[in-house]
């Protein structure tokens, strides 16, 4: 099947959920494979069906995620430098870092950073109770989760005033039409301007970590020895880049998402504090805050009676799969009781499963039992202000009020 819009355009992603849903629903439903041909450029494969999504992301040796994962074009000449992350790469250099890397994200590593997670929850939760009207995403989302990453990291929350613009614009370039500018050189120069600010401050920082250890990531992650192997100034930086951009980002959306769900079901909302951990993946599930991933087929392989050729690039579509009638009963329905739930929000499986899962669980546990404890009638007042991305299911600004 040759699909006649491009599914990656601002267009298609600026239409209502409920309609983007419906295509989805189409698409899953049809026989063969789903091309999407793109005007003055090469053209991708989408997969979206639950089990071809998992089945590509199981296969990393056919599905790459090189030279991009995050991108459908490739990034501007000398970004890959500050840009190549752990989700664009393959084995053995994806394994390298992920070894290194892992041991500082277990369950009882992170458990170290609970007391500063719920202080901060009921800080912010402080804060809504003095106040009737707040922008959700402004007052407890984007602070929750960037103050959490800050923390662990040991920066100082006043750095974001200097680091904000910078992940901003990073994210930004996932969609390729979001940044105009005059011509593609200057568009690249300020791409790499903005990896490069990012990439110093870490490395700065990691050098004084470096003479003065914490008890904070930085100092555990430069310091790091996994069988002799340490994580280089450069790898250190685009992990950083990673863990700002993707883990502040997909965890106060899934918040967002959260809030308006559960505002729109109230009847679910009544059940939530008794079922916290299948309402955390049930949210998760409903937002998919990564609506996408790249892969890049290296040689010939059939996946549900297609065979893709070495070259084609393919699109993991896990918003898609999230809403798959073949795996979930009623899956636009949005149940907090849900289980089992296999969505594919932090990833279909695979060495690229989340390796910040752990800490996003957290973070919106500690949260929803906090505030729906202490204050049962907090509710969205009108709908959410999307983000006009396509990567990234974002929610820009949401409204709410105490009953």
């Amino acid at each position: 099947m040759v699909i006649n819009q491009d599914l990656m355009t601002g267009s298609f992603w600026a239409r209502p959920p409920a309609v983007r849903d419906e295509l989805f629903a189409g698409l899953r439903a049809t026989d063969g494979p789903v091309f999407c041909p793109r005007a003055g450029t090469v053209g991708f494969y989408a997969l979206t069906r639950h089990t071809d999504v998992v089945e590509a992301a199981r296969n990393p040796g056919v599905f790459s995620s090189e030279p991009t994962a995050v991108r459908l074009d490739e990034l501007p000449a000398g970004a890959e430098k500050y840009g190549g992350s752990m989700e664009s790469m393959d084995d053995p250099r994806h394994a390298r870092l992920r070894r290194i890397i892992s041991g500082s994200f277990t369950p009882r590593i992170l458990a170290r950073f609970e007391a500063d997670i719920q202080e901060r929850v009921t800080r912010l939760v402080d804060g809504l109770a003095n106040r009737h009207e707040s922008d959700f995403v402004e007052t407890v989302s984007t602070p929750l989760t960037l103050g959490t990453v800050f923390s662990m990291m040991g920066i100082p929350v006043s750095a974001s005033q200097e680091l904000m613009p910078a992940v901003n614009i990073v994210l930004a370039i996932s969609d390729s039409g979001n940044l105009d500018f005059q011509s593609p050189e200057e568009r690249e120069a300020f791409i790499k301007e903005k990896f490069a600010v990012m990439h110093g401050f870490v490395t700065d920082l990691a050098e004084a970590r470096r003479k003065r250890p914490g008890e904070d990531l930085i100092s555990v992650l430069v310091n790091a020895n996994v069988d002799g192997e340490f994580l280089t100034d450069l790898e250190l930086g685009r992990f950083f880049t990673l863990l700002v951009a993707a883990g502040v980002e997909t965890t106060r959306h899934a918040l967002s998402h959260g809030i308006h769900l559960l505002t729109q079901n109230p009847a679910q909302r009544a059940l939530l504090l008794d079922n916290l951990p299948t309402a955390v993946e049930e949210i998760v599930r409903c937002a998919t805050p990564v609506a996408w991933v790249r892969r890049n087929v290296t040689r010939d392989y059939a996946l549900h009676g297609h065979t893709y050729r070495r070259g084609d690039r393919v699109i993991l579509y896990h918003c898609s799969a999230n809403q798959d009638e073949r795996v979930f009963t009623n899956p636009h329905a949005f149940d907090v009781t849900r289980s089992p739930n296999p969505h594919v929000g932090y990833g279909g499986g695979g060495p690229h499963i989340c390796l910040g899962a752990h800490l996003a669980r957290r973070q919106m546990t500690a949260l929803l039992k906090e505030l729906y404890t202490r204050l049962p009638g907090f509710h969205a007042t009108a709908q959410p202000s999307w983000v006009k991305a396509s990567l990234v299911n974002g929610v820009e600004r949401l409204p709410c009020a105490i009953e």
